[in-house]
């Protein structure tokens, strides 16, 4: 199929009081293609979107339709150009129906042009899901859908609009693993039928895996455009941020000789007879494929999965098979993989998040102590350099990066000794990865003991001193930080499944 460009955007500027957002972008989206457009956050990839899906109107440079200069001046526009949005935040009322979503303030009526037309609506929801693949009842309410059957609706109504393309913003940040591979599968099914989609996302495997063209952004600037067969992970980092990859990682600190967590022996559901220990100021990564068992390994240390066997030592401590409120008691501290279910409570503001899991140092009598709690809060933000208005902001309203920071705020409002961080840097964009690094080796280098567990290879290769090789269940060896490359970790998980 002859891939024909369907919308160009030619030196796109957008200025808002004080702060130039885009400067002279340059895009152009194709028929049957995916288009990744991929920067920082502030890099200015929504407000070009904005600007594409017609909510922004007032821009200079321009827009190019079928080959003939348009200007967007509402979304409705966009829409009778055949461009719509499927943002972040889906947009749809819960106790509607799929049917009643679809068609909400496009209603279809009855001749006459009073009555809504309810079977006609009915058929046209049938043929769109029929289209898709879908065995969606169309009378079901959306409150009792997935959020991967959610997204597929989104797409459904953009298509009901004959949108010829698509723009997704993170459109896989709430789905599993099982559900982004189906969702991937429709967006490409509906790729070879011609239709066009930008797909932003912070995943860059995500990326490399779904999409066919790549646009670079960079402090509002365009950095360049290609096919993405055309370049590696490598390459899109350092367009993304102006540097090579390996400068994001900071240079790791001296561990000190002492040992400040022994694991002996520790035997749960999804592991057995693990055995490794942690010293102070060392960052012990924990390298494996997925299901291996890295993440019920640091579980059961934490307390959070029961231990059938073994034990675990912080200091001169020996806890047994112990809970989490015995866990954090020790000094141990644990940012779980899913940090808005584990890690977060996102209608809360920021000092909400970070006080009130530690209402034993912050009470006195029964009593919250305010000074103290704003006096705590303040400290650890400026520490952690949150990027936040103040503390009253909801954590909802924060980057990735900022509310990782937020999960970790909470920690070390605590005297930590092991402090576990579980895929830290999951859904944030490089940027802000860089000062998760940085404050990673900060708190090593403060002695404080680290197990890192990371599905991104180079980034527990670099950021450990020491890792854990885990197979089945079980650590097959350990690496020195200088002898640990991707090839011998993978080699050590082929021969431990043989």
């Amino acid at each position: 199929m002859e891939q024909k460009a369907l919308v160009e955007l030619r030196d796109i500027r957008k200025e808002f009081p004080g702060v130039l957002a885009l400067d002279h972008v340059n895009m152009t989206i194709r028929s049957g293609s995916i288009h990744a457009l991929v920067g920082e956050n502030g890099a200015g990839k929504s407000t070009l979107m904005k600007i594409l899906s017609g909510s922004y109107t007032n821009y200079g440079g321009q827009i190019l339709c079928d080959g003939e200069e348009i200007h967007l001046k509402s979304e409705k526009d966009a829409f009778r150009y055949g461009i719509s949005i499927v943002a972040q935040e889906l947009n749809y009322v819960e106790e509607m129906t799929i049917a009643e979503n679809l068609f909400l303030g496009r209603e279809p009526l009855k001749k006459g042009g009073v009555f809504l037309d309810k079977a006609d609506r009915l058929e046209k929801t049938r043929a769109l899901l029929e289209m898709m693949g879908l065995d969606y009842d169309p009378n079901a309410k959306m409150g009792n859908l997935s959020v991967a059957q959610r997204q597929m609706i989104e797409i459904l109504k953009s298509l009901s609009r004959n949108s010829r393309i698509i723009i997704m913003d993170e459109p896989t940040s709430a789905l599993t693993n099982v559900e982004t591979e189906l969702f991937f599968q429709k967006v490409r099914e509906l790729r070879d039928k011609g239709i066009a989609f930008v797909f932003i996302s912070h995943r860059l495997e995500e990326i490399f895996q779904l999409c066919d063209e790549y646009t670079v952004l960079r402090d509002g600037k365009w950095i360049g455009s290609g096919k993405i067969s055309e370049v590696d992970t490598d390459r899109l980092i350092s367009m993304m941020v102006g540097r090579d990859i390996q400068d994001i990682y900071p240079p790791l600190p001296h561990a000190m000789p002492e040992p400040a967590v022994t694991v002996t022996g520790l035997c749960g559901g999804a592991f057995q007879d693990v055995s490794f220990e942690i010293h102070k100021g060392e960052i012990f990564g924990l390298a494996g494929m997925m299901g291996a068992g890295r993440s019920e390994i640091a579980r059961a240390i934490f307390g959070m999965d029961p231990i059938y066997a073994g034990t675990v030592t912080v200091g001169d401590k020996t806890i047994g098979s112990h809970t989490v409120k015995e866990g954090i008691r020790s000094g141990i501290a644990m940012v779980t993989e899913d940090r808005r279910t584990y890690g977060l409570v996102g209608v809360l503001s920021i000092r909400d998040n970070i006080r009130i899991p530690n209402g034993d140092l912050f009470t006195r009598y029964g009593f919250w102590n305010t000074k103290l709690v704003n006096d705590r809060v303040g400290e650890i933000c400026k520490q952690l350099s949150v990027k936040a208005p103040n503390a009253d902001t909801k954590v909802e309203n924060l980057s990735g990066g900022n509310q990782q920071k937020v999960v970790l705020s909470k920690w070390l409002v605590r005297n930590v000794r092991l402090l576990i961080l579980d895929e830290p840097t999951r859904g944030i964009d490089v940027g802000a990865k860089e000062e998760i690094y940085r404050l990673i080796a900060q708190l090593a280098e403060n002695g404080m003991a680290i197990l890192l567990i990371s599905s991104d290879m180079p980034e527990v290769l670099s950021m450990s001193h020491r890792v854990g090789v885990v197979s089945r269940g079980k650590i097959c060896g350990i690496l020195d930080h200088d002898e640990a490359t991707q090839n011998k970790v993978m080699k050590m998980i082929v021969e431990a499944k043989a």
